[in-house]
């Protein structure tokens, strides 16, 4: 069966297209088509708390583009979702009222709990050992949730307000900083081993643009060299040296500020990058919706 998922963050909206089907009791997971636009809803909430009628024009332009899109591929269902920056825009229900009447899409405004199940939904696709011990960091635009699993539950979730455009937009302080390491501190076993998973669009370009020869996985020492470099550069340097778009090599920065600080908190040396995240978690859940399993 096709699904198809759009995620609106705080820095872009992203249509994902896959075909899901089960054979011998796994799951295949086959994406046919992404597509983003750069929104950028972030910028006008948090500094105006609201979403302008430019913007919400361009967001119904975007909305139906991917509807058009979706049906094009003859979907058997479809799911908008959004987070950070529409969770706190205050005009958010009447844009998300407005987007339906023109397009026929329903978006659900999500808590940032649900974003994080979602997310550690998708990893039922890459089959874990349940035994596993893992932490997955999600960094976006408006928000990073972070979420500890043993033994294939979850014990422990939570969003902070610590995201890439909020940074950017100096809607961070200290104090935010040190409140994301003392949870972490506070809910993980520091002496047990964990795998930690990065996931976002963020790290997923930091790990085509390192090229390590182990395909999944990013060092620390890497990742602080990455950021150094890059923190050097104006964004113009970044797109020139880096072949970043505009939107990705401002962004990418305080990204990689955020999963290093994760990953020093944690104590551990590297993470590993699955390339899948929210999108891939709202297919997951719409197969789930359409089947008997």
């Amino acid at each position: 069966m096709k699904f198809a998922a759009i995620d609106i963050g705080t820095n872009a909206a992203r249509l994902l297209i896959a075909h899901v089907q089960q054979t011998k009791g796994r799951i295949h997971f086959q994406k046919l088509a992404y597509y983003r636009v750069p929104l950028r809803l972030g910028e006008e909430v948090f500094d105006k708390g609201k979403i302008s009628a430019q913007k919400a024009l361009h967001f119904q332009q975007t909305i139906q583009a991917f509807s058009l899109l979706a049906a094009a591929h003859e979907v058997s269902a479809i799911r908008a979702v959004a987070t950070s920056a529409m969770r706190e825009a205050s005009n958010a229900k009447k844009i998300a009222k407005q987007i339906l009447q023109e397009t026929g899409v329903q978006i659900d405004i999500i808590s940032g709990d649900e974003e994080a199940q979602l997310i550690f939904n998708s990893f039922e696709i890459l089959q874990l050992q349940k035994q596993q011990q893992f932490v997955v960091v999600d960094v976006g635009g408006g928000s990073t949730e972070i979420s500890i699993f043993e033994h294939g539950q979850k014990v422990a979730a939570r969003s902070f307000e610590l995201g890439t455009i909020r940074i950017l937009k100096g809607k961070t302080n200290a104090q935010s900083w040190s409140a994301f390491a003392a949870w972490i501190q506070q809910n993980v076993r520091l002496d047990e081993a964990h795998t930690i998973f990065g996931t976002g669009g963020n790290i997923n370009r930091a790990l085509k643009m390192l090229a390590t020869k182990q395909k999944d996985t990013l060092t620390l020492a890497a990742l602080v060299d990455l950021h150094h470099t890059l923190a050097e550069l104006s964004v113009e340097e970044r797109c020139a040296q880096y072949q970043l778009k505009p939107d990705r090599a401002d962004v990418i920065v305080p990204a990689l500020k955020i999963y290093i600080t994760a990953l020093e908190t944690l104590g551990q040396q590297s993470l590993v990058v699955p390339k899948i995240g929210l999108s891939d978690g709202v297919i997951y859940q719409l197969y789930l919706q359409h089947t008997s399993i």
